[in-house]
């Protein structure tokens, strides 16, 4: 029986560290995304780059939040998984601030820095992805962190997409479009996140 209990939580130590180790990769990653795309954000005067930037940011944010509750738990997880919530809540609602300031300043973005920006960060996100991919059913914490990932492809497909349109088209808008559809998804992924952590905060309720 000690030997079984033993085996156990060896194991345990072996997959919190693994998981350690893929969180550091990904909050290294996400945090030197967010300083590039938010500086070129800024120099292309682009909403979808600077929304883009804001989920980098709250995705190293989260990978910290993530490292720090690891080993402890389910209410610390849950606590963190509603932090998380409320910070993508957060970043959407910028994005959606700085989308209506450029729709009342019709500033025209820069074409070619969104789209290779864009390729950029897909490619590490893509990266992060795969990285999470063996971890995302062992808890509601690396869940909701494979969550945050998926979601960043889809806003770097929609950058690129953003940057070839506006390219295109010479319009502000297509960048503009983009940016309020990222921070949609932010505010959606937020509402599904706080679902978890609330289910997660009543499981360990009803087994106290």
């Amino acid at each position: 029986m000690d030997d079984c209990c033993s085996g156990k939580a060896e194991a345990l130590e072996h997959l919190r560290a693994r998981q350690s180790k893929v969180l550091k990769i990904l909050l290294a990653a996400n945090a030197l995304m967010f300083v590039l795309e938010a500086g070129l954000g800024i120099v292309a005067r682009s909403t979808a780059l600077l929304g883009d930037s804001l989920d980098m940011l709250g995705d190293a944010l989260v990978y910290a939040a993530t490292l720090h509750v690891l080993g402890l738990g389910m209410r610390s997880k849950a606590k963190a998984v509603l932090l998380k919530g409320g910070m993508l809540a957060f970043f959407g609602i910028l994005v959606l601030a700085d989308a209506g300031q450029k729709i009342v300043t019709g500033a025209a973005p820069h074409a070619e820095i969104i789209g290779w920006v864009g390729l950029l960060a897909l490619a590490v996100n893509v990266g992060c992805l795969l990285l999470l991919m063996r971890h995302r059913d062992q808890d509601i914490n690396m869940k909701s962190a494979w969550v945050c990932s998926r979601n960043d492809i889809i806003s770097n497909v929609a950058v690129i997409a953003a940057g070839f349109a506006v390219g295109y088209f010479h319009s502000p808008w297509p960048d503009t479009v983009v940016g309020i559809g990222i921070a949609g998804l932010f505010l959606a992924s937020a509402v599904g996140i706080v679902k978890d952590g609330l289910q997660g905060l009543r499981q360990q309720a009803a087994q106290s």
